[in-house]
């Protein structure tokens, strides 16, 4: 049987703004609105190599340094060098750093849009 779609998370509307460095702004089909900045979404990366590193790392919600970072306002601010729809059902950004291995399907992107609605919605049932 197959696995039911859940329609909210197809994209009606999907900005990269790659020289403006704004990030990416995505409007879903039930009318929200997200918008994610590229450090965000670098942090966030669904490729395999960043996985590890993040299943390495250990976590600390009430902590300030969850990055492991101890002077994170020195690090540069990750920009998008460029960006690549794949197929219709995702995004593949090169950032400033170099990454470019990560594929943000829109499944993934709903489920990670940083509003505390989609946090309690999405990001609660994959805990």
């Amino acid at each position: 049987m197959p696995i039911p779609i859940d329609v909210r998370k197809k994209p009606i509307d999907v900005k990269v703004h790659v020289s403006a460095g704004a990030g990416v702004d995505i409007t879903w089909s039930d009318a929200h609105s997200s918008h994610y900045d590229f450090a965000y979404l670098r942090e966030e990366c669904p490729c395999a190599l960043c996985n590890d590193e993040r299943a390495k790392k250990p976590r600390h919600v009430n902590s300030p340094f969850t990055s492991g970072a101890v002077l994170p306002m020195f690090k540069p601010k990750v920009t998008a060098r460029a960006a690549t729809a794949v197929g219709n059902y995702a995004v593949q950004i090169e950032f400033s750093d170099g990454h470019a291995t990560g594929i943000f399907s829109f499944d993934l992107l709903r489920e990670i849009c940083p509003c505390a609605a989609c946090g309690r919605e999405f990001r609660a049932a994959r805990a």
